[in-house]
């Protein structure tokens, strides 16, 4: 009998499970498309099973959401290991050949009414908070709504605030790049999985656009078609700026167009010639001019020209002439209404850098608006409101603010980037549940940077500040802020909708009036942490810290009178003979605990999570990116899914994420999903950018093959900075004789046939030899290792898709101040994967294994049907681990998945932003129960609900 999907999955679930294991080796027909669809019916929410359909050329293969190809076992499974061996393997959906009936994904096409309409503007304060994207900007009116910008984190921004993105008809980008444009390919992919057949959206930029769809097209499948539409002129770097505004929409209430602003020099050699310029450089400057409103109708007037009431005022109303009903004569509109009231105009005006600021200023298109213009009385026009997206090292400039003054009265919003963080972050769903972790456990979750405000470090704008000149009057853009458009007797800011304020002293009081007992558990918590708070300790004491193991852990363990008698005997007031004696003392009281461990120093390795959802950003969890810091030697990224920047900035601080970013030594990506690499190259863009002018090399990015071709696309756009390197270039036998300088013929042919986990029924691959290109990452990958204090970093094929990976990173053994050689931590991260035993092999010796679990247990065929691991099978993967991390769960988990604690000895969850440090390795399970209370009221609900409530 054919396994039976659960009721709950028969809702709508994560697009990217579901695309998750669609190889792209086997995409070969076209990804997008320039023509508009014809209109399609209006979206249903269908109540049962969802199948995804995409429109695409002569695309037949299709996928159907909350259902399991499981059922064929006779043609779609595979197993790697056989079914005793806990390795099940879904052959069918790994090589999309799901095929299913065509369907055609059209574009919405909604007609709007110019007379009675809401309109308005609004701030989407993606990244005001962080400073690492551009805000977004929606243009809202009833029956249609436009979006600028898409940057990371616009998905869960939305979730949080309940904005739906299924009423989304037009995205336009004011630059394309990843600040502006990160968010787009999750926000795509989402769209492309509701409703009975997905939705899609028109995408407007510069021709810069075709850079950006072409960077997409090595992960997102043809059938998630994209209406993407090039404006203006084939432009390059060093082409001419069009004079001209190009129209966009021009329809029943709104008429967009689109300026062109492009860095010029300073010295004229450079020029728009010099070659560190970027199509990305481009800046587009939006004018949004809603159409005027007719006058009020004169009935009496009308009478007077022979009309009788009915239809005929309905269409002198909309602008048409009529017959006279008892005069031989047309009445016209003008005959019976009263002036017209002009529409509201929105400039959106992002000027990133000072070298656009000239052309920016001489914009023709521009002089119509100005309060001075030299137009035509006629032709004159008057801006309501300016939204200002430039950063404010620029905007605060004297050239620009008297620019601005030059459009008279007009709101000005200034929603650019701050010099400081925001106070109170964008998130606040996240930010609450991070705050009560703290409070409960700050050893494992240190308070985040969003609620340090950091002073002003901008040099240029300091020195603006003390030249005396009357800046333009303007507002601060606030998260949610509102502009006013219509009706037009509301025309104006309007504040209502910006969420209240809170601090983290609010959310503590708020979590202990709800759950009174909560207050007793970090003492409780605390007291797993011997002698001092290792947190708070500084470098010095933490290096000389001593973590033990825990007597929950050992029933018979002898550790309290351990303790006792290293607090209380003075034989241990010496560094070297404490570490020594207790090392002696634990290894007789529990033989599990490794020695890298025991001697642990708070300066060795630590791991913070930045996303421990699966699939797209949720309003608790962010889709996948762990760091792992190494301190002084460095630190390095396993998966970077959208959003991760943002999330190293919650969690250290502006400057402090800047900081790591600067010292990345490589980022190693598991597989080319959406929620597993979109966020590389913002990381890389910023990195680039923080090291211009310094001596430095290119970052190295190990990640699956067709990562490279996504990498290269954004390169065009702007600087990344980077080497690649093929994961099928590091594995373990490839990477040994690397660094031992034994390159053998069977290393070379392992790496060139290995696609996926061997033994298995997928495992087949074209071969390919090694380029010089791979040659020179290998030396940066050795050269990487040195620095960075380990002994070898190599990928493991697992069971997911095509070219799938986990990691494993060894670091090298340490000597102690008494010349006692410790072996050096050794670390596993799963990637995406069903249980595999070459991950089993791999794990036999691990510190710390980092495994994903997607699902709880009751749902194993789903995870088998989508190659994803149950809570159990993880666990049982990690049996020769030390601990167990879990991470990577649906998101029909909101905050905490379903476990069995029978199984928790000694596994933890991860929670976003947590932070685990070597040396807290010992007590990390032991914290689970207590976090436990904080979640009681808690319940599973089905994946995606809260997402649901909001895009549909």
């Amino acid at each position: 009998m054919p396994p039976q999907v659960p009721s709950p999955l028969r809702r709508l679930l994560p697009l990217s499970q579901t695309l998750a294991p669609v190889p792209l080796l086997y995409l070969s027909r076209r990804l997008f498309s320039s023509s508009v669809s014809a209109p399609r019916s209006p979206f249903i929410r269908a109540a049962g099973l969802r199948p995804l359909a995409y429109r695409g050329q002569s695309s037949r293969h299709h996928l159907r959401r909350g259902s399991s190809t499981a059922r064929k076992e006779p043609e779609g499974m595979a197993s790697g290991g056989g079914k005793d061996s806990g390795v099940a393997f879904n052959k069918t959906r790994a090589e999309g050949k799901d095929g299913r009936k065509d369907r055609s994904m059209e574009l919405k096409n909604r007609r709007a009414n110019p007379i009675s309409t809401t309109s308005y503007v609004q701030i989407l304060g993606t990244g005001m908070d962080t400073q690492d994207t551009a805000p977004s900007i929606l243009l809202f009116f009833d029956k249609q709504r436009f979006i600028f910008n898409a940057g990371e984190g616009l998905q869960r921004f939305c979730t949080e605030h309940k904005i739906k993105l299924s009423k989304i008809d037009h995205i336009f980008f004011t630059r394309v790049c990843s600040e502006t444009a990160g968010g787009l390919p999750g926000l795509v992919l989402t769209l492309a999985g509701m409703g009975d057949e997905g939705m899609s959206v028109n995408i407007w930029g510069p021709s810069e656009l075709d850079f950006l769809a072409s960077a997409m097209k090595s992960f997102i499948p043809n059938r998630a078609m994209l209406h993407t539409h090039s404006f203006g002129v084939e432009h390059s770097a060093s082409s001419s700026q069009p004079t001209d505004a190009t129209v966009i929409i021009d329809d029943e209430v709104v008429r967009i167009s689109a300026m062109f602003v492009k860095p010029r020099y300073d010295n004229e050699a450079r020029s728009l010639t010099d070659i560190n310029s970027k199509p990305g450089d481009t800046a587009i400057v939006y004018s949004c001019e809603l159409t005027e409103i007719k006058g009020k109708f004169d009935p009496a007037k009308a009478a007077a020209l022979g009309l009788k009431p009915g239809p005929k005022y309905r269409e002198l109303q909309l602008g048409n002439s009529v017959q006279s009903d008892k005069i031989d004569t047309m009445v016209h509109p003008s005959d019976v209404l009263g002036p017209s009231i002009p529409g509201p105009i929105v400039l959106l005006v992002d000027c990133p850098t000072e070298y656009h600021m000239r052309e920016l200023f001489l914009l023709q298109s521009l002089s119509c608006f100005y309060e001075d213009s030299s137009c035509q009385t006629e032709n004159a026009k008057k801006v309501n409101c300016i939204i200002h997206l430039g950063p404010s090292s620029v905007t605060n400039t004297v050239d620009y603010q008297n620019w601005m003054k030059s459009f008279g009265t007009t709101q000005h919003i200034m929603a650019g980037h701050e010099n400081k963080n925001m106070e109170i972050p964008i998130l606040k769903g996240s930010a609450r549940i991070s705050s009560r972790l703290n409070f409960l456990c700050p050893q494992l979750f240190p308070s985040s940077g969003f609620w340090l405000v950091e002073p002003a470090n901008d040099i240029a704008l300091e020195k603006n500040k003390s030249t005396p000149f009357q800046t333009c009057e303007s507002v601060t853009a606030a998260n949610l802020l509102k502009f006013q458009l219509r009706p037009y007797a509301q025309l104006g800011l309007d504040r209502a909708s910006i969420p209240s304020l809170c601090s983290y002293g609010d959310i503590v009081d708020e979590l202990i009036s709800e759950i009174p007992e909560i207050k007793e558990v970090p003492e409780q918590i605390s007291k797993f942490w011997p002698s001092v708070d290792q947190k708070s300790a500084p470098p010095s004491a933490g290096k000389d810290a001593l973590m033990v193991e825990e007597p929950w852990i050992n029933k018979d363990s002898c550790l309290p009178d351990v303790l006792d008698e290293q607090m209380n005997s003075a034989k241990f007031q010496d560094d070297s003979s404490l570490r020594e004696s207790g090392g002696r003392k634990r290894r007789k009281c529990n033989s599990e605990t490794p020695c890298c461990v025991e001697n642990a120093t708070r300066e060795d390795m630590e791991i913070t999570f930045l996303g421990t959802g699966s699939s797209q950003p949720s309003k608790y969890r962010n889709v996948s990116s762990i760091y792992i810091n190494m301190f002084a030697q460095g630190g390095m990224l396993l998966d970077c899914g959208e959003g991760t920047l943002g999330q190293l900035k919650r969690r250290f601080g502006v400057s402090g994420a800047d900081e790591i970013v600067k010292n990345l030594r490589c980022i190693w990506i598991s597989h080319i999903h959406a929620d597993h690499h979109t966020g590389v190259a913002r990381v890389l863009a910023l990195r680039s950018k923080l090291l211009n002018g310094i001596p430095h090399k290119p970052l190295l990015v190990i990640g699956p093959g067709q990562l490279l071709r996504f990498l290269n696309a954004y390169s065009t756009l702007e600087d990344l900075d980077m080497q690649f390197l093929d994961c099928r270039r590091t594995l373990k036998a490839s990477v040994e004789d690397l660094l031992t300088g034994n390159v053998t013929e069977s290393a070379t042919t392992q790496i060139e046939n290995t696609m996926f986990v061997p033994g298995s029924r997928m495992e087949n691959y074209n071969k390919k030899p090694a380029s010089q290109r791979d040659t020179t990452a290998l030396a940066n990958l050795k050269e990487i290792l040195d620095e960075s204090g380990l002994e070898i970093l190599y990928s493991v094929p697992v069971v997911h898709c095509p070219q799938a990976f986990g990691v494993v990173l060894r670091a090298k053994e340490k000597v102690t101040g008494a010349g006692k050689a410790i072996p050096g931590w050794k670390l596993v991260y799963s990637g995406d994967t069903r249980p595999c035993p070459a991950l089993v092999d791999a794990s036999r010796d691990a510190t710390v294994l980092i495994h994903e679990a997607t699902f709880e247990d009751s749902m194993q065929d789903e995870a088998i049907a989508r190659n994803h691991s149950t809570t159990k099978e993880a666990i049982e993967v990690g049996t020769g681990a030390y601990r167990i991390i879990l991470t990577h769960f649906s998101q029909r988990y909101p905050k905490i998945p379903v476990f069995d604690e029978e199984d928790m000895r000694k596994t933890c969850i991860a929670f976003d932003l947590m932070s685990v440090n070597l040396a807290d390795l010992p007590v990390l399970p032991k914290v689970l129960p207590h976090l436990k209370l904080l979640f009681k009221d808690e319940m599973v609900v089905e994946e995606s609900d809260e997402v649901l409530e909001a895009v549909v």
